[in-house]
């Protein structure tokens, strides 16, 4: 025999009707609903008042809830969250309550789920990472420390035009100094961009980039004409190992939240494009708050260099008690009456040859170029660190 199956509905027409009916007490009929009678005469006027509709069930949440969000902050949220859809609760929040300090704007959570309830988040697929890295930004402990100089990757713009931004940013307070829209990347477009943030901006101690061109090569110290130039300009080239990028991880973060507001898609020209990174620099550096920054913009942590720059490039000099040489046309010094070759890119400069314990090591101001063999005959370069092999 099959299970009997009702609802709470059609239970209480049930007993409305056998109530009507008048055959049994009230008392007597609750007890065989199993209902209290509080319950049965709340019924019973239900459907005299309103007709079967009064049987049915009713929602149990609050008319009203005192700690709603307010709709005045709640219109605010949501305008600067379309303004800025790719800004999270934190700061929508922060950018808010700086700008009006003495409201009581509600928590990050409360905003977040209003962002919810809006359909103005969109959950994102979660993936492995791999755990976090301090080095070798360790030792940027303030602004203009180190700088981070990179080309974030061509793209097209709507007509066809090919654009290469090249972007600089401060390591320790985010601070994006330049963001220039290049037609290639070359060392010799690149330097009058950072020439022109050195004047502006001041000396930082060093300047990190990758280990491709124009920033380095692979002469002798991995210089290149552009590093030369930044070692004349009283700054310390330095590069990432090969294949890791997560070494400049800040600035490689940076390139993309550039992509996402200002490329995806591209600008119809070049023009176009070059007025979106002006926009965007202003935007990501005087009011887009940062998490890393305590939910403060960058400009509100950087400062300029203290070490001013004259606009001249002094060529390094060798230590006092080094061997000075200079590099000839060719790339090559003379040593011990013997051609020996050191790099075509420092054709012109001073380098130093420094003994130690029997091995002379040149240098070229704070680079490193290698050690003499000991016959004297050649340049032995140092040796790149090895990358760990995967092993799964």
């Amino acid at each position: 025999m099959p299970w009997t199956e009702t609802c709470r509905v059609t239970e209480r027409a049930a007993f409305v009707a056998a109530v009507l009916a008048g055959e049994d007490s009230m008392a007597w009929l609750c007890r065989c609903f199993g209902i209290s009678r509080k319950t049965g005469y709340k019924w019973l006027a239900r459907y005299r008042a309103e007709g079967v509709a009064g049987l049915a069930d009713r929602s149990r949440a609050p008319r009203h809830c005192p700690h709603a969000l307010d709709a005045a902050l709640a219109a605010g949220c949501l305008s600067v969250r379309r303004r800025h859809p790719r800004w999270g609760p934190r700061k929508v929040r922060a950018w808010l309550a700086r700008q009006a300090p003495t409201v009581a704007w509600p928590a990050a959570s409360t905003i977040g789920a209003l962002f919810d309830r809006e359909g103005l988040t969109v959950a994102r697929r979660r993936r492995s990472r791999v755990p976090p890295q301090t080095q070798p930004f360790g030792a940027c402990a303030a602004a203009n420390d180190v700088w981070c100089i990179d080309f974030k990757g061509w793209f097209r713009t709507g007509e066809g035009a090919r654009c290469e931004p090249l972007t600089l940013s401060d390591a320790h307070s985010r601070y994006l100094l330049r963001c220039q829209a290049l037609a290639r990347p070359s060392g010799a477009l690149a330097w009058p961009v950072l020439e022109a943030a050195l004047r502006e901006y001041g000396l930082p101690r060093r300047l990190r980039s990758d280990n491709g061109p124009p920033f380095a090569s692979v002469a002798a110290g991995g210089l290149s004409p552009f590093a030369v130039l930044v070692v004349k300009a009283g700054v310390v080239p330095e590069r990432i190992a090969p294949g890791r990028p997560q070494e400049n991880g800040r600035h490689e973060r940076l390139h993309l939240t550039l992509k996402q507001e200002t490329a995806a898609p591209p600008a119809p020209s070049l023009r176009a494009q070059a007025e979106r990174f002006r926009a965007f620099r202003r935007l990501y550096n005087e009011e887009r708050p940062h998490e890393a920054l305590g939910q403060r913009p960058p400009a509100a942590v950087y400062r300029p260099s203290p070490r001013a720059w004259d606009g001249v490039l002094r060529a390094p000099e060798p230590a006092a008690d080094a061997a000075k040489r200079r590099v000839r046309h060719d790339g090559a010094i003379k040593w011990r009456g013997a051609a020996l070759y050191i790099s075509e890119t420092l054709a012109g400069e001073w380098i130093g040859l420094e003994e130690a314990d029997g091995v002379f090591i040149a240098r070229y101001g704070p680079i490193t170029l290698g050690q003499l063999a000991p016959d004297g005959d050649r340049l032995v370069r140092p040796k790149a660190p090895r990358r760990p092999r995967h092993t799964p």
